[in-house]
């Protein structure tokens, strides 16, 4: 197959039990280092998920043990972020700008189960309750938007998920601020068509495995074919490499 040529090179959206995973850091850690990923990134859900979210209270703890981890794995770069979580309010995040020195980076998509993110009209519309759709797009798309513009994001998190999204505009604000757009293998966003739509700007792509267990750590296959399908140049996967 096509995808055998190519191998990814880091993984940098990946969960453990500090939110909704169900391995240690280590445990992801270890399972990166044996799969050949140089780099690899623990991105628990942000605090203000209601369910999932990460305690603020355990970002040190997690600092303490990636620090720890990074001198005993040197063959491989731990980093710590965060999935945040895209709401309406604010700085359009449940990061404050203030925590963002805490982290190496943030990453952010939008989920359910936070309060001022439109939950309730994208849970109904996603459940086939379609009335209003165009002005419920018309606000997804603003609040990504806005916080795409008003926070330094790395990667927005499988784009168009959960929710009716305008893709063109949010690829173009990717484009512009430099976020890299992510192609999951565990949500079916990026779609193909989303993918092709995207690919008319200049945003440039990382495909992710939103491993919530060590065993997903790595995973690209299904990103990569959906890539293939849209036509889009794979110089343009920032973490996909060709195997010489």
């Amino acid at each position: 197959m096509e995808n055998r040529k190519f191998q990814l090179g880091y993984d940098l959206h990946t969960h453990t039990t500090f939110s909704h995973g169900k391995g240690s850091i280590e445990d992801n850690a270890r399972t990166a280092m044996e799969r050949g990923l140089s780099h690899l990134a623990i991105t628990d859900h942000g605090p203000g998920h209601l369910f999932y979210g990460m305690k603020r209270s355990d970002v040190p703890v997690m600092r303490k043990e990636i620090d720890r981890l990074n001198a005993k794995y040197p063959k491989i770069k731990i980093h710590l972020s965060v999935e945040a979580n895209i709401i309406k309010n604010g700085n359009h995040l449940d990061v404050k700008p203030e925590e963002f020195g805490q982290y190496d980076f943030v990453i952010a998509g939008y989920h359910y189960g936070l309060p001022g993110g439109y939950c309730i009209s994208n849970w109904l519309w996603n459940k086939g309750l379609k009335l209003g759709e165009k002005r419920l797009r018309n606000k997804n798309t603003d609040m990504v938007i806005k916080a795409l513009y008003e926070n330094d994001i790395a990667i927005l998190t499988h784009p168009g998920d959960k929710g009716p999204f305008e893709m063109l505009p949010i690829a173009e604000a990717c484009a512009d601020t430099d976020t890299l757009m992510e192609i999951s293998t565990w949500h079916p966003h990026l779609t193909v068509e989303e993918i092709r739509i995207a690919a008319q700007t200049d945003a440039q792509f990382i495909i992710s495995s939103d491993a919530h267990v060590p065993g997903r750590i790595g995973d690209f296959e299904g990103g990569l074919e959906r890539a293939m399908e849209a036509g889009l140049d794979l110089s343009r996967i920032v973490n996909l490499r060709k195997i010489k």
